[in-house]
């Protein structure tokens, strides 16, 4: 068994992403994700790689699309207004086909809101996160051994797709400290034809723009690049059941939401309440199947979120609305505890699912 270090999430973020090859970082400090670029300002100089704190986000993210462009692994990280900064970057890599890996440590919102976990960016990340038609690949980590095998899970799936994957974990996972082992299974770096890394009088010049005055041109390729995301619907939604082959009740929570109701259910099996668990692990693709398949037995279903209801909506789509979907929440930085889900699986039990 791999010798396992005790390391905050943040700090797994950054040697993960550098275990799965990045050299190249670029970020502006903001809480409560600073972590992520002190580590990288300490190690990438002595590997050979760059750590640049830009003069701004919307600076670090045009960064990143310079060396995406380059065909290199890359990556920056910040947190909730941080990420809204950069969301004009993040339309320009989507509509380059450009890989990165971009990280969100939530805090609470909206504007500066508080340093305290969120989970309130859920639809600023799964809805594409700037102007356009895109999506980005969205993993939500429930450990710090996640906060590291997402990230190497999220470049390679950029790499594969040529798009953007974000980490969206809340202020918890960035702070907590676990065990995590980092021996991680890395995939090569795939060919880049089309980078732009000079001719060398060997081939065409690659041009990366987003730009397509044409009409027809650029519905082409809004239409390509939406086959392309119907194929990571198909083969790349992840996620984890917990107690649901009889479940009458099913909780869908995801980050330091599934922890705490991971308590929970196990207290209501305690006295007799038929009740599970999906986490989502991509957050998109959003993993409708085992919620529709989960509709054979449950009867009521509880979105367990740090936002004031945001999730609930994908939860509901996937299943046709066929049953009652009711939130649990808690928001502007406070965690709900172990028996306020309890008690909100009890009411359900209790009342059918009526609010």
């Amino acid at each position: 068994m791999a010798d396992k270090v005790l390391m905050k999430g943040n700090e797994a973020i950054a040697e993960a992403a550098i275990i799965a090859g990045c050299r190249h970082y670029f970020g502006y400090p903001i809480t409560p994700q600073t972590e992520i670029a002190a580590y990288m300002a300490k190690k990438m100089p002595k590997i050979g790689g760059t750590f640049l704190q830009a003069e701004s986000e919307i600076a670090a993210i045009n960064m990143v699309y310079g060396v995406a462009s380059a065909g290199r692994r890359v990556m920056t990280s910040s947190s909730s207004p941080g990420i809204s900064l950069k969301s004009e970057g993040l339309s320009y890599l989507a509509g380059a086909d450009l890989p990165a890996l971009v990280v969100n440590v939530q805090r609470g919102g909206p504007g500066l809101g508080g340093i305290q976990p969120s989970q309130s960016d859920y639809f600023q990340a799964t809805r594409g996160g700037g102007h356009g038609d895109y999506r980005m690949i969205v993993l939500a980590p429930s450990s710090v051994q996640e906060m590291a095998e997402l990230t190497v899970k999220g470049f390679e799936l950029a790499d594969k797709y040529r798009m953007t994957s974000m980490i969206l974990a809340d202020g918890t996972m960035g702070q907590m400290m676990e065990p995590v082992s980092l021996d991680l299974e890395v995939a090569p770096a795939p060919e880049k034809p089309w980078a732009t890394t000079g001719t060398k009088m060997k081939r065409k010049h690659n041009i990366i723009n987003s730009l397509f005055l044409t009409p027809d041109e650029l519905e082409r390729y809004n239409f390509e690049r939406y086959d392309r995301y119907k194929k990571i619907e198909e083969s790349e939604a992840l996620y984890e059941e917990y107690l649901t082959d009889d479940a009458e009740i099913c909780i869908a929570a995801f980050g330091i939401a599934s922890r705490v109701s991971r308590n929970a259910i196990d207290e209501a099996r305690k006295i007799g309440i038929k009740v599970g668990m999906i986490r989502p692990v991509t957050l998109w693709p959003f993993p409708s199947a085992p919620f529709k398949k989960a509709l054979k037995t449950v009867k009521t279903f509880i979105s367990v979120e740090l936002s004031m209801g945001q999730m609930i909506e994908d939860v509901r789509l996937s299943t046709d609305c066929k049953v009652p979907v009711i939130l649990c929440n808690r928001v502007g930085g406070v965690i709900p505890s172990p028996d306020e889900v309890f008690e909100c699986i009890k009411n359900a039990a209790e009342n059918g699912g009526v609010e």
